[in-house]
């Protein structure tokens, strides 16, 4: 089946020392000869070996658009495993469109949002978890994110899983030609046998849906929320963790009126912090508004920063604070203000949280100072990575949809577990078995729909 030849700028958008137009399709060096002229008015480049680069100019009819270096690469050594050309050009945003529209006159179409990556896992050079992890390295934000999308690229996930339904796949066919052929198969004792092998399989899916748990919170954030009475040091605090003066400090009670929004690093953690307004009873309508979005962020939070004052008592804006908290929050009340004299100490603050039946970690910290801020680094690696983050060659699953795809796989799993419990038929086991087997196969690509795959193709970005 013909595909069409597209084309697409593969760098971005901005002013820079290089540009780079990918074009890819069966029709690539018939596209590229049309636009293309040596320096040395050698052979085309239809007429090239593979892998080779090239020095000449794009043209556009007899109009020069730029001086370029041009890569021949042909089928099926490619990340398409199709004919590619790429063009590397001078880097200003307007000479890369310019390229790009003239490759576009002449046979190619604009290539759609991730399209050379989907182009790759439908030839099947890679499978859909390497295809996001694509997306994935792109968008690291740590270098745990980088190194975790690298394994995936390179086909850890897709080996474990293949590995995993291989497995069940096995016991699939045995079934399957026992029920066929009853006089030559025996299922004698099968169950027996099967509960064993499934409760292996379903250790392993644990063990992958347990890395998941840190993997999307080391890939995506831990979304942390920072509360507090007015004036207690959380805007100083955020500035802290920024790095800079994100947040407008003063000694006015309420400046900060809504949530301020920050993307940090903090030691390899990504935290997605947002600096709330002051709760207490609020004195107008706008003030009223932003401690309403306090409360909602507080609900939905993975991790909470409760700042005390420690140089005053704590008063009832405290106590309606710990009373939002909610039991099983994973949080940390940060004393803060520690230069000054402390009147809150933190036997006080747990007195305080007994009441409301909570007991989390407790830190003096000052936002002023600096201090302290360590310790709290320490603290989120103990509460959300066992007190360590290392990386080796484990596979983590990163991703929520592959995520939910082995719940589900799980899921059906136990439900073999339980026919084989209740005495059962095999039939009922191999139903089962085979969707966790097309659960899993979801993961890596061999039984999703069209519908899916677009869908994540359509999240990447132009060009990839």
């Amino acid at each position: 089946m013909k595909t069409e030849t597209i084309a697409a700028i593969a760098t971005a958008m901005t002013n820079a020392g290089i540009g780079i137009i990918r074009i890819s399709g069966e029709e690539a060096f018939q596209v590229i000869d049309r636009v293309y002229r040596s320096k040395k008015g050698d052979k085309r480049l239809s007429q090239a070996e593979s892998h080779t680069v090239h020095y000449g100019y794009i043209c556009d009819g007899e109009n020069v658009v730029d001086e370029v270096m041009v890569l021949a690469l042909r089928a099926p050594n490619t990340y398409t495993r199709e004919d590619t050309i790429e063009i590397d050009c001078h880097g200003g945003t307007l000479v890369m469109r310019r390229i790009l529209e003239t490759v576009l006159k002449n046979g190619a179409r604009a290539a759609e949002p991730g399209e050379f990556t989907k182009r790759a896992f439908l030839n099947g050079r890679i499978d859909l978890s390497q295809a996001e992890s694509v997306m994935d390295l792109i968008q690291a934000k740590n270098d745990f994110a980088l190194e975790c999308s690298m394994h995936q690229l390179q086909g850890k996930v897709k080996d474990k899983i293949q590995a995993v339904r291989g497995g069940i796949l096995h016991e699939i066919a045995f079934i399957e030609s026992a029920l066929d052929d009853p006089e030559h198969i025996s299922l004698e004792g099968y169950g027996d046998r099967l509960l064993e092998k499934v409760e292996g399989v379903v250790e392993e899916v644990n063990i992958l849906l347990s890395s998941s748990e840190n993997g999307v919170l080391l890939k995506e954030g831990i979304n942390t929320v920072i509360v507090g009475k007015p004036n207690a040091g959380k805007s100083s605090l955020m500035n802290v963790l920024v790095g800079r003066e994100k947040a407008i400090v003063t000694d006015i009670a309420g400046t900060t009126r809504d949530v301020l929004e920050e993307q940090i690093n903090l030691n390899g953690i990504t935290l997605n912090v947002i600096d709330t307004a002051g709760i207490r009873e609020a004195v107008d309508q706008v003030e009223k508004i932003g401690v309403a979005r306090t409360e909602e962020y507080l609900a939905a939070a993975d991790f909470v920063v409760y700042v005390v004052d420690a140089s005053l008592d704590l008063d009832e804006n405290d106590k309606r604070i710990l009373s939002l908290l909610g039991r099983g929050k994973k949080a940390v009340a940060l004393l803060n203000k520690s230069d000054l004299l402390q009147v809150v100490t933190e036997e006080r603050l747990r007195e305080e949280m007994a009441k409301n039946r909570m007991d989390f970690p407790v830190i003096s910290i000052s936002a002023k100072e600096k201090t302290g801020i360590r310790q709290l680094e320490e603290l989120i690696k103990e509460l959300f990575f066992k007190g360590e983050i290392c990386f080796n060659d484990e596979v983590y699953i990163t991703s929520v949809r592959q995520k939910a795809a082995l719940q589900s796989a799980l899921d059906s799993l136990l439900l073999v577990k339980q026919s084989i419990v209740d005495g059962m038929s095999e039939d009922f086991y191999s139903i089962d078995l085979m969707d966790a087997y097309e659960e899993l196969g979801s993961i890596i690509g061999e039984s999703v729909g069209e519908d899916l795959v677009n869908e994540i193709f359509s999240k990447f970005c132009m060009g990839k």
